[in-house]
């Protein structure tokens, strides 16, 4: 099998533009984990053969380790998405590891479906539903599964209008603070706690699409799974620690596997899987948990941050075991279970 893996943020997806440092960084640490993966398969006896191609943007060269793989050099000049589908084309199988804003992991998904190839990751009919939050927001309730409410954004209309009763209704609850974030924000992004009307008023000169939810202060739990045709697997719970810098969110590091008791958690991934059957391979789901109540606040359709850490906490190989969803179900079998620190900001003092 020759598969083709693209991981977005460094592989092109950016050559006419800036890097962006936080994504970069998390974009590297996903990158190197999966190639890590993909070498510890190859070399097992019982894995069949693996080629593998990387798309990798020119100013990274040197940065991502490719040893064993094909490299393919993105520079400023090319057309990064004609390079995907060119490198698509020559490949069995390909991998891409895309945010969801602007569409791109959609169009990704949608490019590779339409040139027959098989997709290592969720199709583009489940990132349509889980990569637009109030879209998620939606399904989820019309399934019955607790999610935090939801609403469209409009900085000019929010104050004295009936979405903040209806919000406060719904959370059965007064809220002190708000949470407005890009409707296809990934991470957090462009996301900004207010509490005030002046936060409100400053919302105003900021373009695109925004929802806005209740702040809710919780612990802050992401799960890892498997997913195939309405089923899901869950690998482990991780705990997501963020400093808030300038009334914005910053994921400063995860406790991959931090509980180690998942069980109560696999009802929660059971009630997913049979609400969004199309989801496949890898997933992320985003938790905040208060005393009272689990609320569902995302779910990711690709690798996350958190799949860095899995190895080492459980020592099971996930790409191992995503592969084997194309022909059948995962086995996993933990060798370990452990907690496992991925620290995501060089800043994090805690």
């Amino acid at each position: 099998m020759k598969i083709l893996v693209f991981e977005y943020i460094t592989g092109g997806g950016f050559n006419k533009q800036d890097l962006p440092d936080s994504l970069a960084r998390e974009g590297r640490l996903m990158l190197h984990a999966l190639l890590d993966s993909l070498r510890a398969h190859a070399k097992d006896k019982s894995g069949s053969e693996i080629n593998v191609v990387v798309m990798v943007d020119s100013r990274v060269n040197g940065l991502i380790n490719t040893d064993g793989f094909d490299t393919a050099i993105i520079n400023p000049e090319h057309n990064s998405h004609e390079e995907f589908v060119r490198l698509a084309l020559q490949c069995d199988a390909v991998w891409p590891i895309a945010p969801e804003f602007d569409g791109i992991l959609q169009t990704l998904c949608q490019a590779v479906e339409s040139l027959g190839k098989p997709l290592l990751t969720s199709p583009a009919s489940a990132v349509a539903v889980t990569g637009n939050k109030f879209n998620t927001y939606r399904h989820l309730k019309q399934h019955h599964i607790n999610t935090v409410p939801t609403r469209l954004f409009a900085a000019e209309t929010w104050v004295n209008q009936g979405d903040a009763q209806s919000l406060e209704a719904e959370l059965a609850g007064k809220v002190e603070e708000w949470l407005v974030k890009p409707i296809d924000g990934v991470g957090c992004t462009d996301s900004y706690i207010l509490t005030n009307p002046d936060d409100f008023e400053q919302m105003r000169s900021r373009q695109g699409d925004y929802v806005i939810q209740p702040h809710i202060q919780g612990k802050k739990t992401s799960l890892s799974c498997l997913f195939k045709d309405g089923r899901g697997w869950l690998l482990c719970a991780n705990l997501q620690h963020f400093d808030i810098i300038n009334q914005q969110y910053q994921l400063s590091k995860i406790i991959v596997n931090d509980d180690t008791d998942v069980g109560s958690y696999q009802y929660l991934v059971d009630t997913i899987a049979h609400a969004l059957p199309d989801l496949w391979g890898y997933v992320g789901i985003d938790l905040i948990e208060t005393p009272e109540q689990l609320f569902v606040l995302e779910i990711n359709p690709r690798l996350t941050t958190s799949f860095v850490g899995i190895n080492a906490a459980l020592g099971i190989n996930v790409t191992e075991n995503i592969l084997q969803l194309l022909n059948g179900d995962p086995i996993i079998n933990p060798v370990c279970n452990q907690p496992i620190t991925i620290k995501v900001t060089t800043n994090d003092s805690n």
